[in-house]
């Protein structure tokens, strides 16, 4: 993870909790291979300067990835991928950040087909 601050964003007004957002996007990372098992991710410092957040914010992101048996810290060697996300675990992740989702969009007043058409236009990366 070169420049955290560009891989991961965190969108205060989605209505998903920050820590929450940070976990979900290395969980996806890490899922998709693009942090492979024994990559290093910055500091709990590190990373929360760079994304404006609160050190107990990403710790618990972290924290979250560890009990999962995702992430392994040791004093030493930093923070790093100890495994890749099990399918029935990404599985699982999918349904509680669409939960999320579906959450934040009734929150907002939007149907449906708003929230349909909005994730069509991420997938496409629209803005």
């Amino acid at each position: 993870m070169a420049d955290p601050a560009a891989q991961i964003v965190v969108e205060p007004e989605s209505g998903v909790a920050p820590w929450r957002q940070v976990r979900d996007q290395i969980a996806a990372r890490i899922g998709s291979g693009e942090l492979p098992v024994g990559a290093k991710l910055p500091t709990i410092r590190q990373l929360a300067r760079d994304l404006g957040l609160a050190a107990g914010t990403v710790a618990r992101a972290y924290r979250e990835l560890e009990a999962a048996g995702v992430l392994q810290t040791a004093r030493r060697q930093g923070t790093v991928v100890a495994q890749r996300i099990a399918h029935d675990h990404a599985a699982e992740q999918l349904r509680v950040a669409a939960a999320n989702y579906v959450t934040a969009v009734q929150a907002l007043g939007y149907d449906e087909e708003a929230a349909v058409a909005a994730v069509r236009a991420q997938f496409k990366g629209e803005r």
